[in-house]
């Protein structure tokens, strides 16, 4: 995966799992069923109810019941061991494409944005955000678990025609912007100080 440059994170168990999909982000998350302290069904289940993100299975266990199972909570694909590591990446390759389609629209079903239009909703209801806003929103969303510092938002910003924005400015849209997306249960935003922010 890593030589086809992919980022990976390794998991052998449940336990390892949840943290790695609490504290990152990610695309594609490959589950084998017989896990250490669980299973993947169980695992997939939990993943899908906090993460839209893809899932390929990948077992030992080609039981048609089992494979059937793994499609109907919510896998993407469901790979068979022995496996051809070609036809692996393929169907990884395939997956991740129709990720990539999906990059127009955010939604974790309290936020949603439709990036085509222009248009934000919290909880299927209308949130008018302005044009600065909006460009902040989508420049963190697109580089979402990756710090942007100060200077290198700014001047993104500056690119896309914001001229007149300082350190200063910047915090004010961001708070207004916090304010219109974010509860006590859904936070997007961390400012990680002296240094810049990061979709969460």
């Amino acid at each position: 995966m890593q030589k086809e440059n992919h980022r990976v994170y390794n998991a052998y168990t449940c336990k390892d799992g949840q943290a790695i999909a609490i504290n990152h982000t990610f695309d594609l998350a490959i589950l084998d069923i017989n896990l250490p302290d669980g299973d993947g069904f169980h695992f997939c289940k939990w993943i899908k109810a906090r993460n839209n993100v893809s899932i390929l299975f990948l077992s030992a266990r080609d039981l048609e019941e089992d494979i059937l199972n793994g499609y109907e909570i919510g896998a993407d694909d469901y790979v068979t061991k022995p496996f051809s590591m070609k036809i692996l990446l393929k169907k990884i390759s395939i997956i991740l494409s129709r990720e990539v389609k999906k990059t127009n629209i955010y939604d974790d079903g309290f936020l949603k944005i439709d990036f085509e239009l222009g248009v934000v909703q919290i909880e299927e209801k209308s949130c008018p955000i302005t044009p600065t806003e909006y460009r902040i929103l989508k420049k963190l969303i697109d580089n979402k678990g990756q710090l942007l510092t100060y200077s290198v938002l700014l001047d993104s910003l500056w690119e896309e025609g914001i001229e007149f924005m300082d350190k200063h400015t910047l915090a004010v849209n961001i708070n207004r912007l916090r304010k219109k997306i974010e509860t006590d249960k859904h936070s997007y935003i961390s400012n990680i100080y002296g240094m810049g922010y990061i979709w969460k």
